[in-house]
C-alpha cells in the first residue's frame, strides 16, 4: 500500500478533513504548474467580541430595497460560538438569543432599516406557497447536529490567468469558521493549489469527491458549509433548465485535461440528496456565479430576480415526483409518475424534468459574488490579496455579527459598493417566505 504524505496544517491541531483523507490519492501529475511559494496568512485574528454570533439568516420576505427593510421577518442565522453552541444555525433564533452577545439587538446602528433582530423561525414543515401543492414543504434545520465544511481555493499556478487571491480566501474563511463558529480543523476539507499532497489539490476528480463527503450521511439539523475561490464561467445548457441558455460552471485546476465542472452536477451532488432539516450555507467567490447550484429562488438587494412557479409545476405532475424523491420513497416516485404520465412511455422524462424544479426539502442558501451576467475581481485589501466578495462577507459579519439575510446582503453591498462594480446574489433551494 502507498505510503500517503499528510500534509501537516499550518493552524494547529492536525491537518484538515482527517478522515476525508484516509483514500487513495488520485493519480499524480496532473498537468498543471507548479505552485510557487504562498505568502504567509497574514491578516489580524477576529476581535474577541466577535467570538460568539453571527447572524445571517431569514425566513420571510420577497422585496426589499436599500435602506427599507420590507413588512417581513427576516430569521437570524445563528453561528454559535466555540464547540457547544450551534454554528450555521439557520434560520433558528435571533443570534443573541442563543449565544449570550451582550449586545442589545434593538440598538443595532448597523442594520438596514434599524429593525432589530428577526424572531425566531417555525420549527414545524414550511409550505412552499406559490401554487404548490399541500404538503410540499421544506424544513428549517435547528443546526444542533454535526458541522462539516468544504474550502476550494484554486490560484492556478503557471496557467493563464492565473489568479492571486483565492487560496487566501480559503485560508481567512477557514480560520473564521474556526475560531468563530466551531468548526474543527478535522471536520474540515481544505483543498488548494499550493499543497504538495494529491488529494488536497483542487482537482476535478478531488473537488467531487469532496463534495460528496460533505453531503455523505447528512441528517436533520447538521450544518454544512461550502466556499469556492477560482474560475467561473458558463457552458451552452444542455438540458434546457436554464432562462438565458447557459450553465454556469467552476473551473478545477486541471480543467483543461479534466473539464469543468456545471452547476446541474453540484446540485445534484449537494443539494439533491439533502434530507429536511439540513443546513446547507454555500459561498460562490467566482466569475458568473449567481446560480452556480442551480437554486430557484434567487434574490438581489432590488428584489426578487427568480422564483418558480410552482402552480404550473404541479399541473404538469413534476412536483409529486421531487416530494417523493425528496423522502427516498422510490414506490412513490413510480406510482406518482404514474398518475401524471404513463410509465411505459413517459415515466423517465417525467423524472428529468421534475428535476428542473430544483426545490429542495432542505434548508440551501448560496451567496454569490457576483450575477451570471458579471465577473468576480480579485482585491488587494491591507496587502493581501483576496477575492472581494469572500472580503465583503466577513468584513460585514465582523462590523454586525446579529444580521438577517436581508441586512447581510445589504451590508455586503455596501462592502463591495467602496470598491467594486459587482453585485451579491442570494440563492435558495426554497422560497424565503410572504408576509
Amino acid at each position: 500500500m502507498q505510503n500517503h504524505h499528510h500534509q501537516q496544517s499550518s493552524y494547529g491541531g492536525g491537518y484538515p478533513g482527517q478522515a476525508y483523507r484516509e483514500q487513495h490519492p488520485p493519480p499524480n501529475p496532473y498537468g498543471y504548474g507548479q505552485p510557487s511559494p504562498q505568502p504567509g496568512y497574514g491578516a489580524p485574528p477576529p476581535h474577541n467580541g466577535y467570538a460568539t454570533a453571527v447572524g445571517i439568516r431569514p425566513a420571510a420576505a420577497t422585496y426589499w430595497k436599500r435602506g427599507v427593510q420590507w413588512k417581513t421577518a427576516w430569521y437570524v442565522i445563528a453561528f454559535g460560538a466555540g464547540r457547544n453552541a450551534s454554528a450555521l444555525e439557520s434560520v433558528k433564533y435571533a443570534a443573541a438569543d442563543t449565544c449570550n452577545t451582550g449586545m442589545n439587538q434593538y440598538q443595532n446602528p448597523y442594520s438596514h432599516g434599524h429593525q432589530g433582530g428577526p424572531p425566531p423561525p417555525p420549527t414545524d414543515p414550511v409550505a412552499f406557497g406559490h401554487g404548490a401543492p399541500q404538503g410540499y414543504s421544506f424544513q428549517y434545520s435547528r443546526c444542533t447536529g454535526k458541522r462539516k465544511a468544504l474550502l476550494i481555493g484554486i490560484n492556478y499556478f503557471g496557467q493563464k490567468g492565473q489568479l492571486r487571491g483565492c487560496i487566501n480566501d480559503v485560508k481567512n474563511m477557514s480560520t473564521y469558521l474556526n475560531q468563530n463558529f466551531g468548526y474543527a480543523r478535522e471536520d474540515m476539507v481544505l483543498l488548494t493549489d499550493d499543497q504538495q499532497n494529491p488529494m488536497s489539490q483542487p482537482t476535478k476528480a478531488n473537488i467531487l469527491r469532496a463534495m460528496h463527503w460533505l453531503v455523505k450521511d447528512a441528517q436533520p439539523n447538521d450544518s454544512l458549509f461550502f466556499h469556492y475561490s477560482g474560475h467561473g464561467g458558463q457552458t451552452p445548457d444542455l438540458d434546457g433548465d436554464e432562462e438565458d441558455g447557459y450553465d454556469e460552471v467552476i473551473y478545477p485546476v486541471d480543467f483543461r485535461q479534466a473539464g469543468h465542472i456545471v452547476d446541474d452536477e453540484m446540485h445534484r451532488i449537494m443539494v439533491r440528496p439533502l434530507r429536511p432539516g439540513v443546513r446547507l450555507t454555500a459561498i460562490f467567490d467566482s466569475c458568473h456565479s449567481g446560480s452556480a447550484l442551480d437554486l430557484p429562488y434567487i434574490y438581489s438587494t432590488q428584489g426578487i430576480l427568480k422564483e418558480p412557479n410552482l402552480a404550473k409545476e404541479a399541473g404538469q405532475g413534476l412536483l409529486g415526483v421531487v416530494s417523493a424523491y425528496a423522502r427516498g420513497d422510490m414506490g412513490g416516485m413510480v406510482s406518482t409518475a404514474v398518475g401524471f404520465l404513463k410509465r411505459a412511455t413517459k415515466g423517465d422524462e417525467a423524472y428529468t424534468r421534475s428535476k428542473q424544479t430544483k426545490t429542495s426539502p432542505a434548508d440551501v442558501i448560496m451567496w454569490s459574488g457576483s450575477k451570471d451576467s458579471q465577473t468576480s475581481q480579485d482585491a488587494q485589501i491591507a496587502g493581501q490579496a483576496t477575492g472581494a466578495m469572500s472580503w465583503a462577507f466577513i468584513t460585514a459579519l465582523r462590523k454586525n455579527p446579529q444580521q438577517s439575510y436581508v441586512q447581510l446582503l445589504n451590508s455586503i453591498r455596501d462592502e463591495l459598493a467602496t470598491k467594486y462594480s459587482q453585485k451579491p446574489q442570494l440563492s435558495c433551494s426554497h422560497p424565503l417566505g410572504k408576509h
